[in-house]
């Protein structure tokens, strides 16, 4: 018989398709990675093969499996968690995707979220989904693939073709087609979601020529949605927990009470708070967002929360590293900036994308400013360290006057947390402990969790909260005089990288 041993996580990021085998005590044990081509053909445009996504998912859901020494046999479930808002139509028939995906980070559409704006829809559009209107959401995304791609609007109102983010194309693929889903989480990113009537809004898919016919079903972010085809992975393998890939962090860190938050360091940052289980609507231009949905016997219940995202975090130090050639790793980051004591005044606001909560403008670009002849690779290392922490504690703030909570501590995961640099940085800059957890892996993890509730492999959230552990807490070291003064002055910079790309 089997015994039903492990959780398999498909953890499918911006630049790699990852897959995690966790055991009943949430340790890994196995793992596979394999990054991905991305796509640049015009500025502000980002383009992801969508094929290529499908392909490095299943082979590193192989891979994880093999290093587990595992079976799907020993599998009870999986659960996926994907980069939000990336958006891709294919075809029902063959699931031939008409176009590369539009990553998230592509602002190609910030002229008709502009449009929108200035024809008075984005108040009652923000009311109805908790999203500011930007190009950063999949709404605007598929509206542009409809207009742009031959043929691709005509087929889609005679029914022919589907809408997915990148968790409803691996439940597709999975699924051999049978199963068109997305869960309750990526359906509030889209634009196109109702968080109060919890469905697609008719009048926002008027709005924007959608037809009804292209969306997925939308199901809780736990609960089995279907099986694998037996032929992928040795065995028909429940699917049973999905969830966008912060939502999924937040839910890997254990927020499950409100005023509890996590911050995400990867390509992107992006900062959750538990609000608890109704909407909080943003006086500072945050996100309300649904946190997760998870069935119970009198329906589905629903957590909400908050949300600052910052679009170039870990890129900026890729830039580094393939842009200026200044560093030969990403890791090489950190030394480098440990060789002066401070940036000598110099500060980089990488809105390489645009700049995304609180600021929200498409057309701001990246800008280092403060340089003088004695500025070093050194000091450029530190600038770029210090405006992930400078981006994130502009959004603390900002959460802490919508929720009307002073935050006790900040749960972190994500690759730069293993930078000890940074985690100081950013307690110094919060004035609350940062708090790395044992278990890197939060994102899969969540993912995980999700599954392994739906099927009884854990029996409550108790339990699984009860193996978050700690494994270093960064105290801040500053006054809160210093901390102030270091905020105005990355606002000044911020001011200049502002409306850069405009052309009016």
């Amino acid at each position: 018989m089997p015994t039903h041993e492990f959780i398999l996580a498909l953890d499918q990021g911006t630049t790699s398709s990852r897959a995690i085998v966790f055991d009943r005590s949430g340790a890994v044990r196995g793992t596979g990675q394999r990054e991905f081509r991305q796509y640049y053909p015009q500025p502000g445009w980002v383009e992801h093969d969508a094929g290529e996504i499908w392909r490095t998912q299943i082979e590193v859901a192989r891979e994880a499996l093999r290093n587990a020494g595992a079976s799907a046999a020993d599998v009870a479930a999986i659960g996926i968690t994907n980069q939000r808002e990336t958006t891709l139509i294919w075809e029902r028939a063959t699931g031939r995707p008409l176009a590369r995906a539009l990553v998230w980070q592509d602002r190609r559409t910030a002229p008709i979220c502009e449009q929108l704006r200035q024809d008075g829809h984005a108040d009652w559009l923000q009311e109805r989904t908790g999203l500011v209107v930007d190009a950063y959401f999949s709404g605007t995304k598929l509206c542009w693939l409809l207009d742009n791609v031959p043929g691709a609007r005509q087929a889609a109102e005679r029914g022919e073709l589907a809408f997915g983010t990148i968790d409803t194309w691996l439940v597709w693929h999975l699924t051999g087609g049978k199963v068109h889903s997305t869960d309750a989480t990526n359906a509030a990113r889209t634009m196109l979601y109702d968080l109060h009537s919890h469905d697609w809004n008719d009048d926002i898919l008027a709005l924007l020529r959608i037809p009804r016919s292209l969306l997925p079903q939308v199901a809780p972010s736990s609960g089995e949605v279907g099986r694998t085809l037996p032929e992928l992975l040795g065995g028909a393998i429940p699917i049973a927990g999905v969830a966008g890939d912060q939502h999924a962090a937040t839910f890997g860190q254990a927020c499950f009470t409100p005023g509890m938050a996590k911050n995400t360091y990867g390509t992107g940052c992006f900062m959750l708070m538990n609000v608890g289980d109704q909407p909080v609507a943003s006086s500072n231009n945050l996100l309300s967002t649904l946190g997760w949905m998870l069935p119970s016997p009198s329906g589905p219940r629903t957590t909400y929360m908050l949300e600052g995202g910052i679009f170039v975090a870990g890129a900026a130090v890729q830039w580094l590293r393939d842009g200026l050639g200044i560093i030969p790793r990403s890791a090489d980051v950190e030394a480098l900036a440990t060789q002066v004591e401070d940036t000598d005044d110099v500060f980089l606001v990488p809105a390489f994308a645009g700049l995304g909560a609180p600021h929200w403008d498409p057309y701001a670009r990246g800008a280092m400013i403060g340089l003088t002849r004695g500025t070093t690779r050194a000091h450029i290392a530190r600038a770029t360290l210090e405006s992930i922490a400078l981006q994130s504690a502009e959004l603390l703030a900002c959460m802490n006057a919508d929720s009307g909570i002073d935050l006790s501590e900040l749960r972190v995961d994500g690759g730069a947390t293993r930078n000890d640099l940074l985690m100081q940085m950013q307690a110094d800059l919060l004035g609350v402990p940062v708090v790395r957890p044992r278990v890197a892996e939060s994102t899969a993890l969540g993912a995980a969790g999700l599954a392994g509730l739906a099927v009884g492999f854990w029996q409550s959230l108790d339990e699984f909260a009860a193996q978050w552990r700690a494994d270093r807490r960064f105290e801040p070291a500053w006054p809160a005089d210093r901390r102030e003064a270091r905020l105005k002055r990355w606002r000044q910079a911020v001011e200049h990288a502002k409306g850069w790309a405009r052309q009016d």
